[in-house]
């Protein structure tokens, strides 16, 4: 079986060599779709004065639970200082605790995801970059050249790569890190069988790859499953940071961000597996522009995607799919909140969703909460309204 490496997700602002524009199925609905978004609050869940917070996961526990898993304590979207954090809320989203560190490694600790197994573990996911100490990072931030020159080549073979930790009491305690194949901001999910699986970016025989990581032990040890092909007319080098749901008839459906040259052409791609996961579609293209996606199953049956968009006007999408991800309802894309942007740029989003018992949603994202800050963790607590429901 060939061992796959890391490979880190572009920082934001990079946008690499150009591709053609894509085609879509014409199968997109024409018509206004049954139901709209009802943002019952918006609100800041955690600000690190003067610090940069980053990438998102919110999880419901079997307790209720909600707990959110991000990076933070950062200069920027890249520097060296980045940690894993966790926050908690025991009263449904209304109240949220202090964030506590989990993972400080000499690395920049970045792209944090969270789930709760069938057996009760918490499994935490993230992934250490070395992209601060390229030259002009260090030759702008001294403190950033000192740091570096202190980490050397086996320090950084020892923790470079993508990880998990496990938790068996609930976050208390958290056993050592465990090294993984692949990287995506949001981590594995769990199948219904037990089985953890994780879709994610990594490199095998120094090619990049769409890579299935499985794990059959609750997460302490994972082995390669299978590849995903992207599309005949789409180039590898443009995938980044899927996510997957396991759908209630067992299929999968897996979801990547695309990102060519061509702004335009940033729609998600998508690929399936009716086999568990062990073979999987041709990636291709949806009818969503934006990036990354997020995939969740509601109450009713549909599947929601949510995501971040990074254009006018900037903020956080949520499209909804009422067949099992065969025809989304771009028609009825969902405004979750409108951004704020950072002086010259657009550095926000990752957007992800939990469903609460009530049937509301939670989306939480990174954003500027006031004009000149740094993006803390922020939220938006909404629900579906159905044509004819009570407003």
């Amino acid at each position: 079986m060939t061992v796959l490496k890391n490979y880190p997700p572009l920082a934001a602002s990079v946008l690499v060599a150009g591709l053609l524009s894509v085609a879509f199925p014409l199968h997109t609905v024409a018509q206004d779709p049954p139901y709209r978004a009802e943002i019952l609050e918006r609100k800041l869940i955690c600000k690190e004065p003067g610090r940069y917070i980053g990438w998102p996961t919110i999880a419901r526990l079997r307790s209720g639970r909600l707990v959110i898993a991000f990076s933070g304590e950062r200069d920027e979207h890249v520097c060296p200082w980045g940690v894993t954090q966790l926050v908690w809320s025991d009263d449904d989203g209304l109240t949220w605790s202090q964030p506590i560190t989990v993972n400080n490694t000499p690395l920049d600790d970045r792209d944090a995801g969270i789930i709760e197994t069938q057996r009760g573990t918490l499994i935490l996911s993230w992934f250490t970059s070395l992209a601060f100490a390229d030259s002009a990072g260090l030759a702008n931030h001294p403190s950033w050249r000192r740091h570096f020159s202190k980490i050397g080549p086996e320090t950084q073979r020892t923790w470079l790569g993508s990880w998990i930790r496990r938790s068996e009491d609930g976050g208390a305690t958290w056993g050592p890190p465990i090294r993984v194949h692949v990287s995506a901001p949001h981590g594995p999910i769990q199948l219904r069988d037990g089985r953890l699986l994780y879709v994610g970016i990594g490199e095998a025989d120094s090619q990049k790859v769409i890579g299935v990581d499985v794990s059959q032990d609750d997460g302490r040890t994972w082995r390669l499953l299978a590849t995903i092909k992207p599309a005949p007319e789409d180039t590898i080098d443009y995938y980044w940071e899927p996510h997957v749901a396991e759908l209630p008839s067992g299929k999968l459906v897996a979801m990547f961000r695309y990102q060519p040259k061509r702004r335009e052409d940033c729609h998600l791609r998508q690929a399936e597996s009716t086999d568990g996961g062990k073979t999987w579609t041709v990636a291709h293209a949806t009818p969503i522009w934006g990036y990354p996606p997020h995939l969740l199953n509601l109450q009713n049956g549909w599947l929601l995607v949510s995501y971040g968009r990074r254009k006018e006007p900037y903020g956080e999408r949520a499209c909804v799919s009422r067949n099992g991800g065969v025809t989304w309802d771009v028609n009825g894309e969902m405004p979750l909140s409108e951004a704020i942007l950072e002086k010259g740029g657009g550095d926000m989003g990752y957007p992800s969703s939990v469903q609460l018992p009530d049937g509301t949603i939670w989306t939480v994202y990174y954003e500027v909460h006031k004009p000149g800050e740094k993006p803390s963790l922020m939220g938006t607590h909404w629900r579906l309204v159905l044509s004819g429901e009570a407003r």
